[in-house]
């Protein structure tokens, strides 16, 4: 994933550049986004566990599905930041369909 280049500094959400260095007239990614992800991811699946230590499965379905979300798109901005396709089914789909 490149953004256009808006000049040296900070990345889309102020914070700094990940550390690599871009293409000419291309920004590099992000990848604080990355990180908030699974601290996201990390919280929700703490929860799930919890919910299932009190018997409530639907809550801690819930927050495993979200978990599960998170790591996604942690991925997605890993990804992007090291120049992969976005997503890892891009191309053939398995069994020639």
């Amino acid at each position: 994933m490149s953004i256009p280049d808006t000049g040296p500094g900070l990345g889309l959400d102020g914070a700094a550049d990940a550390g690599v260095t871009p293409a000419a007239g291309q920004r590099q990614v992000d990848v604080t986004e990355a990180a908030r992800q699974l601290q996201q991811a990390a919280h929700d699946a703490t929860v799930a566990y919890d919910c299932i230590g009190l018997g409530e499965l639907a809550r801690a379905q819930t927050y495993a599905i979200t978990a599960r979300a998170a790591v996604d798109a942690a991925e997605t901005f890993l990804r992007a930041a090291l120049g992969g396709p976005a997503r890892p089914d891009e191309g053939e789909l398995p069994g020639g369909f």
